[in-house]
């Protein structure tokens, strides 16, 4: 039986620290001081199987007019078995998101997934802009990004 719980002090940082910086594909290499970093400043939701964290979801959010949902996934071992809905159900329904009036997410793979929360294509891409900064976490997730005569 899985749970989801918003309780900061359940997550396990280790386990999603590994997950995002070796297996995702938005956030390899991260390091745990930006992952530390993301989770202090957002309402994260843990997924459960017993005391055992098995995934994991973040909402960036004012609580007010906009939503951003990020760096969700469920270990490989628990895939297929309805915890990544759990966790989206748990999203859409917090009651502190009741008001949100635009919600945005990235993804490559799990259209389908969000769809049946509501999330569909941009309707107007013109109107958006973004500033995004590709690759920048260095190979190893415990160092920092080498500088001009650094050592």
């Amino acid at each position: 039986m899985y749970t989801i719980s918003t309780e900061k002090s359940r997550l396990d940082v280790d386990m999603i620290h590994r997950y995002l910086s070796e297996e995702s594909y938005w956030a390899k290499n991260i390091p745990r001081r930006i992952v530390e970093r993301s989770i202090e400043n957002a309402l994260c939701f843990g997924a459960y199987e017993g005391h055992t964290q098995v995934g994991f979801a973040r909402v960036v959010t004012d609580f007010a007019i906009f939503a951003y949902v990020g760096d969700v996934f469920v270990l490989p071992a628990h895939r297929g078995r309805g915890v990544s809905k759990m966790l989206m159900r748990a999203i859409r329904e917090h009651p502190s998101l009741q008001e949100v009036r635009r919600w945005h997410l990235l993804t490559d793979d799990a259209h389908g997934l969000y769809e049946q929360f509501g999330f569909h294509a941009l309707e107007e891409p013109e109107r958006h802009m973004e500033l995004a900064v590709n690759s920048p976490y260095p190979r190893s997730a415990d160092r920092e990004p080498r500088t001009a005569g650094s050592d």
